[in-house]
């Protein structure tokens, strides 16, 4: 199908030779790397388009006829590289020829560009600069109160990068006419973990739950298939943030504390 070969895509751009890797080390045997760039933006375009075909499948929306407002919804630049993920509902009459642009719109929009400018280039570069610096020294070589600093400083230019460059999507978009949905929600400010994931990457999480979690039965199938879904799900999350081991093990320490 083509959600099949959409995901096929993805698999064999970013995870082909983690996969190479992994049976190298533990077959020992010599499967070459694929060794090839990354097309930038894709787990995000193609989230949007395995989520644009099952909508249609399902019939929770129509099937656009016009090729044109499919592609622009495909390849909207302000969200196409970092998010967020935007389901076809959310800009679906905007595509349309009811769009209209307010100067209140345009306002709000630049307001929201210039406040995720400023925390993506004014704080999260900043504060990287920190990150990098201990980088180059060593964690070997570093003092606690450092690498403490440095954890603090990462996880701080992590959210003011990702969060700035949602709000300056966000911004972009409401400037064009269009509604993107919020991607975070202060989630430094949560009380535990599952709320943490309620307000950080939201769209993510909403795509999870509704295209992966429910489909596979949600809570309603018993504690042990409750956990089996879960952690499908956050194995899933993990690898989508990264082909690397130690996103796995992120993602199970997610899964235990939620």
């Amino acid at each position: 199908s083509f959600t099949a070969m959409t995901l096929g895509l993805l698999v064999f751009f970013k995870y082909m030779d983690f996969l190479a890797d992994s049976v190298n080390r533990i077959l020992g045997t010599h499967v070459p790397m694929v060794q090839i760039a990354l097309p930038v933006g894709i787990s995000f375009y193609t989230f949007q388009i395995m989520a644009y075909v099952i909508d249609v499948y399902r019939g929770r929306i129509p099937a656009e006829q016009s090729l044109l407002r499919l592609g622009t919804y495909l390849t909207m630049f302000p969200q196409l590289i970092s998010g967020p993920i935007t389901n076809y509902a959310d800009v679906r009459v905007a595509l349309g020829r009811e769009r209209t642009i307010k100067a209140r719109q345009l306002e709000e929009g630049m307001k929201l560009l210039i406040i995720g400018l400023a925390a993506k280039v004014v704080i999260a570069d900043r504060i990287g600069t920190l990150w990098n610096s201990i980088r180059m020294i060593g964690f070997d070589s570093i003092s606690t109160k450092l690498a403490w600093m440095g954890a603090f400083a990462y996880s701080l230019q992590l959210y003011f990068d990702f969060a700035g460059y949602s709000m300056m999507a966000r911004g972009i978009g409401k400037m064009l006419g269009f509604e993107l949905p919020v991607n975070f929600r202060y989630p430094y400010i949560s009380k535990s973990v599952t709320e943490f994931w309620r307000r950080w990457h939201i769209t993510l999480g909403r795509w999870f739950r509704e295209y992966v979690y429910i489909p596979l039965g949600g809570n309603r199938k018993g504690k042990a298939r409750t956990f089996f879904n879960l952690f499908v799900v956050w194995s899933l999350t993990a690898l989508w943030h990264g082909a690397n081991y130690n996103f796995l093990i992120w993602g199970g320490i997610l899964l235990c504390c939620l």
